[in-house]
């Protein structure tokens, strides 16, 4: 075994599943960051696991480093190794506790860390442990700018096999040297970062749709002959029979002049016939090379919210001026809260500040009916994955299909979802929105709604709340994304030890 990571003809379906998510996968990975990109529920993270050895391939066999490690995409439970972790006095935890900003007392307080925080030091453990295969779900979810800068500095000198799903772009522009893109049952190595890869699969896609359209409309060709050459002879077939019948009954026909008219209708009947048979020959190979040209089914993307509508009460949040505690030795200070019916407001601010702890105050004070209310959280542990899709499955089937015709609109395919037990974390995203938006929101809340989620799911949901007539509040660390959308900003910054404060402001005010 040398030190690259190799799947060798390797094939994986789970139980249940009408068709692999990986079929006959051959490629060889080298040392250097190597991005993983695809869907949400295509398969990315099955292949992290079947890379490091937590999941056996159907068929074939994977071959990696001594040591491999996955850190996962969720961040319910603390990283193994986190005690020796804080007990190691050796340069590299030293290291990688300044690189990734990890707080001295972090150890005992993993369940009042932020997700953002987590995601930090679960990445540290990682690197300091300095695995010969390391592969890293959605590294850059939860993460401020200054977390994601430190980030990419800290990746950058990890020297094994990186493995890296992301749909962060510019991560995986500046970090990798080439893409595995799933497309399942298929995955294809490009070199390069993901918008080279991209463009490269655009080029092959544009290619492979002309040369199947060629070969669908010379199959059509064909057909279209041959049909008219079989009509040809069928007419002269009925001719040869009147002409047989008309020869018999002429008795003065001494020199045979119809037999020899009788002849060579017959002779054009065969002819007309071979080359109709010819043709459709012709046609069906033509038929047969379109399975040459792998050319990709599209779906329809863009996702309306029809049943979205405007509170008719006055506000749909009222909360006067206070204080709140945000953790040991902390305290949220914020104004007057007030949210109208039709406000669009982004929620902003660096991890640890108290963004999702103020969310979960303020949830019950919303003044819309429960039923309008659609709140998608920060992160949805496994169990609570698996309980929502076991309760979209029960739906009866006018309403499941609504609400998966929804899901697919949002660039996730439906079967897929239906087909396992536990959905992605972007997938369980896509399907927790689909549901509520079902129930005409008057009021959307999304703690860090780009998180997990895929680019064409970014840009679908982008567009859908953009349409929105109802109240939304967004946390989100994704600028683009809200600029978009957001006309008011709430703000959190820490204005002395202790002490954070939320102001409120027009969005472009910055």
């Amino acid at each position: 075994m040398d030190d690259a990571l190799a799947f060798d003809n390797v094939s994986f379906a789970w139980p249940g599943m009408a068709e692999p998510l990986v079929r006959g996968l051959t490629v060889r990975i080298g040392c250097g960051w190597t991005g993983v990109v695809g869907a949400n529920g295509c398969g990315k993270t099955t292949l992290l696991k079947l890379a490091c050895g937590a999941l056996e391939p159907s068929g074939g066999a994977v071959s990696r480093p001594a040591e491999s490690l996955c850190v996962a995409q969720r961040t319910d439970d603390p990283p193994e190794g986190l005690a020796d972790f804080f007990a190691s006095a050796d340069a590299e935890a030293w290291q990688a506790r300044i690189d990734l900003g990890v707080g001295d007392d972090w150890e005992t307080r993993w369940e009042s860390l932020s997700h953002g925080e987590r995601k930090r030091l679960q990445i540290a453990v990682a690197l300091w442990r300095a695995p010969g295969l390391l592969a890293l779900d959605e590294p850059t979810n939860h993460l401020d700018a200054g977390a994601r800068a430190a980030l990419l500095a800290a990746l950058k000198r990890f020297r094994g096999v990186g493995l890296l799903v992301s749909h962060d772009r510019e991560l995986l522009d500046e970090l990798c040297t080439q893409c595995l893109f799933v497309q399942p049952p298929a995955a294809t190595l490009r070199p390069g970062g993901v918008t080279a890869g991209l463009e490269q699969d655009r080029r092959e896609q544009t290619d492979a749709r002309a040369r199947d359209d060629a070969a669908k409309h010379a199959a059509e060709r064909f057909r279209a002959a041959a049909q008219e050459r079989r009509e040809e002879g069928e007419r002269m077939a009925a001719r040869t029979k009147a002409k047989t019948k008309n020869a018999k009954a002429n008795k003065w026909d001494h020199d045979g002049k119809a037999e020899r008219n009788l002849a060579k209708l017959t002779g054009k009947d065969a002819w007309a016939g071979k080359q109709s048979a010819a043709l459709a020959k012709r046609a069906n190979k033509a038929q047969a090379s379109r399975a040459a040209f792998h050319v990709r089914k599209e779906f329809a993307t863009g996702f309306w919210l029809e049943e979205a509508d405007v509170s008719r009460r006055n506000f749909v949040l009222r909360v006067p001026a206070g204080e709140l505690p945000v953790g040991p030795d902390r305290v949220l200070v914020h104004p007057h809260l007030e949210i109208a019916p039709t406000d669009r407001i982004a929620f902003t601010g660096a991890n640890g500040l108290g963004k999702s702890t103020l969310l979960r105050f303020l949830r019950p004070l919303f003044n819309v009916p429960p039923e309008h209310l659609v709140f998608v959280p920060q992160e949805v542990s496994a169990d609570e994955s698996a309980r929502v899709l076991a309760e979209a499955k029960k739906l009866p089937d006018d309403k499941l299909g609504e609400v998966m015709t929804r899901f697919s609109r949002l660039g996730s395919r439906p079967g897929r979802l239906l087909e396992s037990a536990m959905p992605s974390p972007g997938e369980v995203r896509k399907l927790l929105l689909a549901l509520g938006i079902a129930r005409g929101p008057h009021l959307i809340v999304m703690d860090e709604p780009t998180n997990h989620m895929d680019l064409p799911g970014i840009l679908c949901l982008e567009d859908a709340l953009a349409d929105a007539p109802c109240a939304m509040l967004l946390v989100s660390h994704d600028e683009r994304f809200l600029a978009r959308l957001a006309r008011t900003r709430w703000s959190l910054a820490e204005t002395a030890p202790g002490r954070v404060e939320l102001s409120v402001r027009p969005f472009d005010a910055g």
